[in-house]
This record gives structure tokens, C-alpha cells and sequence, in this order.
């Protein structure tokens, strides 16, 4: 019997202790203790040893020829969109406007010709030279949705096509091969989808890698082997941005071996996230809770968004701001009530994330030259040192409240940053490393591309936002994961006080959708790493600096990474033969023949039978 009380005494101790230990980590959070930061596995580069993309480029020997017409409003059009996946892919390209230039007469010096054009007939003659070069061993793409005249006639067969008429088929939606692309296996929707595609049937020697996802099964991505070289044709017609990653992924069938650097991370940010309460309508959170703001976010909201961070493996990149009231004028006033983002920041810090700057209040960094509208609510700034008092204002406000934790990540009110205000941030602001802004057009939206500026602040786009991922978001995101490998992703605490951005939805259905979103992603690219704002930015470095060349054999090829620090990523697709050893890195495969490179050294070598 005294065992047994013994071992019950015991028993209630550790129960007792466990009660203890989460008081203490409760207490240091509520209380702000201050949080040591853990020293990241991916850092920044030092200053002095980064190179951007515009340098790196310069380096490229031309591979690919590309053939556009300024005449043509879609070859323009398409043109913006593979001026930058060429530069982001590393390749080396020599453009020409058949317009009013002439196609060299040799094409053995390039390794791929890309054909910007619908109509062909501008090329003339040339049709054929493309084609005679393909037999004998070139590689050559139609990127754009080919229209039948002569010309074209010419060459369908060679193309892979069987029987075509002058009609085009609707393409409400995108079916990839689970083989051809990361999240393939699936049928996309299209937002605005419209008559696009070229009504073909292929024979049974072309490849169809992508289909309309309806009863008519047009193939949009396909490929067709030609005497000793290949045609790739993209027939799908939509040349935005959220479509790169499907022309890259086309892109990199041409050749034996396929290679391009990528980024390989995700984030997902928490806008206005410490921040006070914020104002707006909560009707919705007082019918499905029958609490206040406050508490909602408190006792509900946060306790999920930390769960879906468990369950996903998340480390969220929350952004501070310090007030909103809409003062412009440059005289600030510190916030006083701070035990809410003493608790909520200590609680993203210890969940393994990163914090960084939204704004004093939540007016964008404008001038007066600025003239919002009707367009957006906010008011300008009064002069450029208002601007300059608000930023040290927000930054000492953050420096005090998280003493240990270095803060290097800048995002812009509703993604507003005017010119006067982004050279505020270049020029005094050393700590700022990063613009996490906008990857597509909206209102003032401060758009940006995955680089490094001039000025050393790394550029890092998000992608996507919200709980509601509508169809254009999934096919933007989709695109990235093969264009960078990369998901970038914020929300708003205030998303539940918004009709527009779901809030008549309910939390339990948001937080459902965010989950299937969430879920998606890990399970398309298992291998995507999850990483804070900071990391990514890391990461970019690293990636915008990286040259590929490549060298191929009958059994081998071997890659050879310019710019190389410490670490690099890559997609390789193996169209020739099956990699059996790596050296210098290590292969993870993505989809099908596709592969992520995780390098370790600036030479790779990989065999293959």
C-alpha cells in the first residue's frame, strides 16, 4: 500500500510540474519577456558578396534564339512574360523582330529557337529552315497559339498534328499530367477563360502533357519528336504572368537534359500582425462566436492559426503595426498598450517564426504627387521627413518591444509604395534587407519580381492572399511552383471584419479553406521548404546569382553553377535516360522526369543510363 501511495504522489507531482513549466511559458509571454533569437540556418549575404540577376545575365553566351513581331499584339504581349522567365530560367537569348530584322542563317549556334508568333507568315520561308533545323537535331518551340494559314500548313505534320480546321476551342480549364509538372495529376480552372485554343487532333507519336478539361480533350502542351530533334508546342493562349511556369515547365522538354535554378521556399505572412485592435464590423464574429474582436483573435482566431502552423510545419512572418490612426504629419506618439504585441510577437517568435515592419500607422509611404481617388482610403505624407520620423518611430517602437530579435523585413501598406518612399527605404534604412510587396498589378500596387535590386534590398513578391484562394490564385500558385518553386502567401487578422475578403463565410469555413490550401501545397511540392520572410529573402540571393552550363555526354552531365555560395537549387528534367548517381548534390524527384537539384558544390555531376 505505501507503493502505491508513493507512486500516486509521484504521479501528481509531474502533473503539477507540467501545470508549472506552461504557467512559466505563459507568464513570459503575456508579461513580454524579451525572446532570444535563434541563430537561422539561412542567412542574408554579406553585402559585399552579393550578385544580382542583371549582373549574372550579362555572363550568359546566347543559347536561344527567339523570334517575335512587333506587328502581332500577342507576340508583344508574350514577349514581356519570357524576357523574364529567360532571365530567371539563366538563359542566354538573341531576340529578333522578324518585323524588320532578318533570322540568322546559321541556327547551329543555338541550342533552342523559340517562335513567338500566332500568324507564321512573316516567317516565310523560314518556316521551313526551323523545320530542316529540328530534323538534324534542333530544338524548337511554338509558344503561342498558332493560327492555320499556309504557313503553318506547311509544318502541322512535322508538329505532331493529324487533322485541324480554322476553328478555336474554349479553355475553361487546364488538365496536366501528374508527370509533366509539380501538382499535376489535376484539372485547374481558368478565370475568364475563352476561345484560345487551336482546335487540333495529334497523332500517336506526339506527347500531350496538357489538356482542355472538357469533353473536347484539346491538347495544350505537347511535344513531337522530328528527324533527330523535337517540336514543343504551347496551345493554350494565355500569356500573363500567372501563366510563366507552365511556359518554363514547356520550355524545359526542348533539350536532353533540362535545367534551371529555382528558389525552393514558402512563406506565409501575417499583415497588420502585432497590431492594436483594429476597427471594422464585427458582426459576423459576434454571430458565430457571440464575442468581441478582441477575444476572437485572443481565444479563437490565433489559437487555430497556430494549429494550421503545427499541422503544415508554418512558421508564420508576422509585420507589425505600431497604431491606425492617420496622422501624416511626421509627429508621432508611442503606443502605450503593448501587451498585446508583446503576446502575440513573443508567440510567433517562440512558434519558430520572424517579425518584421508594416507601419507606424497604416497610411503607404506617399507624397503629395500621389492622388489615391476613389481608389483607396489613406491620406498622403506632408513631406519626405514626416515619412523619415514615422519609419524611426516604427522601428524604435519595435526594437523596444522585441529587444533581442533582429527585424529586417519591410512590407507596404496594402502593398502601396510610392518612388519617394521606396528611396526613403534604400537610403537610410540599412536594416530593411527586404520589400515583400506584390507579384501582380492593383491599385498603386509596388510590384515586384523575385531579385535583388541595385540598392542591395532583396525584392520578394507574394503571390497569393487570403483565406478564399479563387481560381486565379490556385493558377498562380500552381505557376510559381514550377516557374520559381517558391509560395509566398498573406492574410489579414481583419479578413474576418470584410465582407470582400470572406468574412460573411465565417471563420470555420476560412480557416477550412486555408487548410486545403495548406494541404495542397505540401502535398504538390513535399520537398518545399518552409522558411520566414528573412530565409526566403536568403534564398533569393542565392538564387538570382546562379549561372548554369552544362555539359552532356552519352552517360553523364555536368553541370557547372556560377555564383555558387553555399547552397543552390535547380529543376532538372531528364528527357534522356534515368539518373542512377549524383556528385556534388542530390536529386529529389518532382514530378514524373522532373527532379529537384539540391547543390552542394558549384560542379554537379549526374549519371544516368
Amino acid at each position: 500500500m505505501k507503493k502505491v501511495k508513493a507512486f500516486q504522489f509521484k504521479g501528481i507531482l509531474v502533473i503539477l510540474g507540467c501545470f508549472l513549466l506552461i504557467g512559466a511559458i505563459l507568464f513570459a509571454e503575456r508579461s513580454g519577456l524579451s525572446y532570444r533569437e535563434k541563430a537561422k540556418k539561412l542567412t542574408y549575404l554579406d553585402a559585399d558578396k552579393v550578385v544580382t540577376e542583371e549582373t549574372a545575365i550579362k555572363t550568359l553566351k546566347p543559347t536561344c534564339l527567339v523570334l517575335t513581331d512587333s506587328s502581332q499584339a500577342n507576340s508583344t504581349m508574350a514577349w514581356i512574360q519570357f524576357e523574364q522567365i529567360f532571365k530567371d530560367m539563366k538563359v542566354g537569348t538573341d531576340l529578333v523582330d522578324v518585323n524588320h530584322e532578318s533570322i540568322p542563317d546559321d541556327l547551329s549556334d543555338y541550342e533552342t529557337v523559340v517562335v513567338l508568333l500566332s500568324d507564321l507568315s512573316p516567317l516565310k520561308e523560314n518556316v521551313l529552315k526551323i523545320s530542316d533545323w529540328v530534323k538534324e537535331g534542333g530544338s524548337a518551340m511554338f509558344a503561342l497559339t498558332l493560327q492555320k494559314d499556309t504557313y503553318v500548313s506547311l509544318i502541322e505534320q512535322k508538329l505532331g498534328i493529324v487533322s485541324s480546321g480554322y476553328t478555336e476551342a474554349m479553355v475553361n480549364s487546364i488538365y496536366f499530367d501528374s508527370g509533366f509538372l509539380v501538382g499535376g495529376g489535376k484539372a485547374y480552372k481558368v478565370t475568364d477563360g475563352y476561345e484560345s485554343a487551336w482546335a487540333v487532333e495529334l497523332s500517336q507519336r506526339a506527347r500531350v502533357y496538357a489538356w482542355a478539361d472538357d469533353t473536347s480533350g484539346i491538347p495544350l502542351i505537347w511535344e513531337a519528336d522530328y528527324g533527330n530533334g523535337k517540336f514543343v508546342v504551347d496551345n493554350f493562349g494565355f500569356y500573363e504572368k500567372a501563366f510563366r511556369g507552365f511556359f518554363a515547365a514547356s520550355y524545359s522538354l526542348l533539350t536532353d537534359v533540362g535545367v534551371y535554378p529555382v528558389i525552393n521556399g514558402s512563406v506565409f505572412y501575417l499583415d497588420d500582425f502585432p497590431s492594436p485592435v483594429p476597427n471594422g464590423d464585427g458582426t459576423y464574429i459576434k454571430r458565430d462566436y457571440g464575442t468581441s474582436i478582441a477575444d476572437f483573435y485572443t481565444n479563437i482566431w490565433w489559437p487555430d492559426m497556430i494549429a494550421l502552423a503545427t499541422a503544415h510545419n508554418v512558421q508564420y512572418t508576422g509585420v507589425i503595426i505600431e497604431n491606425y490612426e492617420d496622422e501624416t504629419d511626421g509627429e508621432t506618439e508611442r503606443q502605450d498598450d503593448v501587451q498585446r504585441f508583446q503576446y502575440f510577437g513573443n508567440m510567433i517568435l517562440h512558434q519558430g517564426g520572424e517579425l518584421g515592419y508594416h507601419g507606424y500607422n497604416h497610411q503607404p509611404l506617399s507624397l503629395s504627387d500621389t492622388d489615391y481617388g476613389d481608389a483607396l482610403p489613406y491620406k498622403t505624407w506632408t513631406s519626405f521627413s514626416a515619412m523619415e520620423k514615422a519609419m524611426k518611430e516604427l522601428m524604435d517602437f519595435g526594437k523596444e518591444m522585441f529587444p533581442e530579435t533582429t527585424m529586417s523585413v519591410y512590407v507596404p501598406p496594402s502593398n502601396v509604395l510610392s518612388e519617394a518612399g521606396r528611396k526613403l527605404l534604400g537610403s537610410l534604412y540599412p536594416k530593411i534587407r527586404t520589400i515583400a510587396s506584390n507579384y501582380f498589378s492593383g491599385d498603386y500596387a509596388y510590384v515586384q519580381e523575385f531579385e535583388v535590386a541595385e540598392d542591395g534590398i532583396v525584392e520578394q513578391p507574394r503571390i497569393i492572399s487570403g483565406a478564399i484562394i479563387d481560381d486565379y490564385m490556385q493558377m498562380a500558385a500552381l505557376s510559381e511552383l514550377n516557374m520559381h518553386f517558391v509560395n509566398t502567401h498573406f492574410m489579414h487578422p481583419d479578413d474576418l471584419l470584410d465582407e470582400d475578403r470572406g468574412a460573411a463565410l465565417g471563420w470555420e469555413k476560412l480557416k477550412n479553406r486555408l487548410d486545403e490550401y495548406m494541404t495542397w501545397l505540401n502535398e504538390a511540392a513535399p520537398a518545399l521548404r518552409n522558411l520566414t520572410g528573412s530565409q526566403l529573402s536568403g534564398a533569393i540571393e542565392r538564387y538570382d546569382a546562379l549561372t548554369v552550363e552544362k555539359d552532356i555526354t552519352d552517360k553523364e552531365v555536368h553541370l557547372h553553377l556560377g555564383n555558387f555560395y553555399d547552397q543552390a537549387y535547380l529543376m532538372v528534367r531528364m528527357n534522356k535516360g534515368t539518373p542512377v548517381r549524383v556528385t556534388g548534390g542530390d536529386l529529389t524527384q518532382a514530378a514524373g522526369n522532373l527532379y529537384l537539384l539540391s547543390a552542394e558544390q558549384e560542379d554537379v555531376y549526374i549519371e544516368f543510363e
